[in-house]
């Protein structure tokens, strides 16, 4: 394929993404900014009085840029997870490996849907946050590079989920019993200072806990583990999502049928 037609293909697999997540919002868009809110509401504005200033900052702020992240994660996986597996099912994905498009060309068409949709939903909770504390930027170039590749990571993931996934409910497996546990002990609630050394070193095993300290850094500025070091862990997580994704659909490993 010529590049126009490349770009052609990826364009309209953008598209259909866009428009699938943008024609059901009350169900794609609309919860995580009601979920947020609760979030706000009751670890921010009821509990966060209680509990005081964490790292330098009130609670409300601290904990802030940490539920940005979750949301971001969330949607941006179970996006793609969704969206694949709605296709691999209807066995419209085995039409498009046929075809001459490139397979890193699907790819991406379906990890950028995700991306734009997990964009779409920070910008909702993050407007939904000023209602309750203010923001502050430390570094913008942070604050973006971190969301686009903490996005891309999890969309890679959601892919992975979806080659693999017979039914819709092994859609759900992962998000439950391994997303959502990482994501609440990542230190999005907490600072790893407050945990013992044993513990807090435990916790370093968890991804999300670069994801969520990156994004605070260039929020608040502070953060429990380095900046630098947190973006190579997720860089490498990328490259190996993207390197395996690559893998499952150019061996057609759980595809062709």
């Amino acid at each position: 394929m010529t590049l126009h037609e490349q770009y052609v293909a990826f364009s309209t697999i953008l598209r259909k993404e866009i428009r699938r997540f943008l024609r059901i919002w009350p169900q794609t868009l609309l919860p995580s900014a009601i979920t947020m809110s609760l979030y706000f509401v009751i670890f921010g504005s009821l509990i966060g009085s209680r509990i005081g200033e964490m790292g330098g900052f009130t609670y409300m702020e601290f904990v802030v840029p940490g539920l940005i992240m979750m949301a971001i994660v969330t949607n941006s996986y179970s996006n793609v997870v969704s969206s694949f597996f709605g296709s691999k099912f209807n066995h419209s994905v085995e039409e498009l490996l046929v075809s001459p498009t490139p397979n890193y060309v699907i790819l991406m068409g379906y990890v950028v849907g995700g991306v734009i949709r997990g964009l779409l939903v920070a910008l909702i909770v993050t407007c939904v946050s000023l209602f309750f504390t203010r923001l502050q930027i430390h570094s913008m170039f942070v604050v973006v590079f971190g969301v686009i590749l903490t996005s891309v990571l999890f969309a890679l993931a959601g892919f992975i989920n979806a080659v693999f996934a017979n039914s819709f409910d092994d859609i759900s497996i992962v998000p439950t019993f391994v997303l959502t546990p990482l994501i609440y002990l990542g230190g999005v609630f907490y600072s790893l200072e407050l945990l013992p050394d044993f513990w807090a070193a435990v916790s370093k095993l968890n991804p999300l806990v670069y994801v969520v300290n990156a994004f605070r850094y260039g929020v608040l500025g502070v953060a429990d583990v380095s900046v630098g070091f947190a973006f190579a862990m997720l860089g490498g997580f990328a490259v190996l999502a993207f390197t395996y994704s690559m893998y499952l659909l150019n061996s057609g490993t759980r595809l062709r049928q």
